[in-house]
Formats: C-alpha cells, structure tokens, sequence
C-alpha cells in the first residue's frame, strides 16, 4: 500500500497533486510540454508512474489540473488586490499591473505553442480557464462605462483585444527596465479603451 503523505487521504491527494504541479512547471519551463513525458513528471515529483493515474487520465489532463489550480490562485490574488478600490480607472490599472506580474509557465515554455501541440479537445478547456480572468476585466470595464469614465464600447470585442495585448508582451523579470515596461503597458491599455493616463512621473 503506498505511504499517505499527510495526516489524511485528502491531504494526500492534495499534497501529491502539488508535487505533480510543481515538477510539471518546472519541467515544462526547462524544455516545454511535448518534450516531456508523463513518466518523467511523475519521477521529478517523487510519484509513482501508476499513482498518477489516480489523479490524472493523462498528461494533458494533468495540464488542465494545473492550469485550474494555477487560475483559481490567480484570481483570488487579483480580487484581493482590487479590494477597496472604487473607481474603475484605479481598478483597471490594478488589473493591468498585476498581469503583467504574473508569470505564467505555460506562455513561457519553450517548444511549439501549447495550442500545436494540444487536441482539440483540450484546446477548448484551456480557453474555458481564461473566462474567470476575463470576467473581471468585464466588470470593471462595464462599471467604468456605467459610471462615465470610459466611453461606450463592444466589450465582447474589447475583453480579448486587452488580453491578447497583456498576454504577447514580454516584460522584463526585474529591475526599471521591469518598471518602464509595466507603465508603458498600463498607458497603452488605458489609451485602449478610452480611460484617462495619469501622467508619469
């Protein structure tokens, strides 16, 4: 019988899919998603190759685990940062900085872009986990409209336009090249849609 880490199933469960997660990102960073088998993420977690299958189907089910879990904490990390801000201008520059913090592993592996590499199947669900971000750019995009500050606009069209543009810009790891990148990011985007740009100090 495999050994229970953690005080419970549950923890295990939860502890192991972790282990997966973080092999998986690590993996995935050194050499991309279809140079790397499943055999090989299960051995960097310390995992056995069957126990796996406990948890995932496959390697791009364990894609679509990590990718929902990494989304979900993203989210909460966003809503945390918009809390207490009222006005929607504020609140789309909190947005628009906070992505381009976020590090996402699977934009930045190299190999083939996920989407040659990823059944059709697989491609949709990846696009599903995108629609929780979007929905908040959505919000404050609509209540920038409803309270006069952006002008009317198809947000349909509007939503994916913002995305597309904070998902192809590199941004440099740290320093004031970091900072300039991220400013001129944020007055691109408020110039998108019609917003206000503060001047820059």
């Amino acid at each position: 019988m495999p050994k229970i880490i953690g005080g419970s199933l549950h923890e295990h469960r939860e502890r192991t899919r972790q282990q997966l997660f973080a092999a998986l990102a690590e993996l995935m960073a050194e050499r991309g998603f279809d140079a790397i088998t499943l055999a090989e993420i299960a051995a960097a977690a310390g995992v056995g190759r069957t126990a796996v299958y406990n948890h995932f189907a496959d390697k791009e089910s364990l894609l679509l685990g990590f990718i929902a879990h990494e989304t979900a904490q993203y989210v909460a990390t966003l809503e945390e940062a918009l809390a207490g801000i009222d006005d929607p201008v504020e609140q789309l520059r909190t947005y628009v900085r906070q992505q381009t913090r976020l590090s996402r592993v699977f934009h930045l592996a190299p190999g083939p872009d996920l989407r040659t590499v990823l059944s059709r199947g697989t491609q949709h669900r990846l696009r599903e986990h995108v629609v929780g971000v979007e929905g908040v750019l959505r919000r404050i995009l609509v209540a920038g409209i409803d309270a006069g500050v952006l002008p009317p606009q198809d947000i349909d069209t509007t939503v994916p336009l913002v995305h597309a543009c904070l998902s192809g810009r590199g941004v440099p790891d740290d320093g004031p090249a970091r900072d300039q990148a991220a400013a001129a990011t944020e007055a691109f985007v408020l110039r998108a849609v019609g917003a206000p740009v503060p001047a820059l100090a």
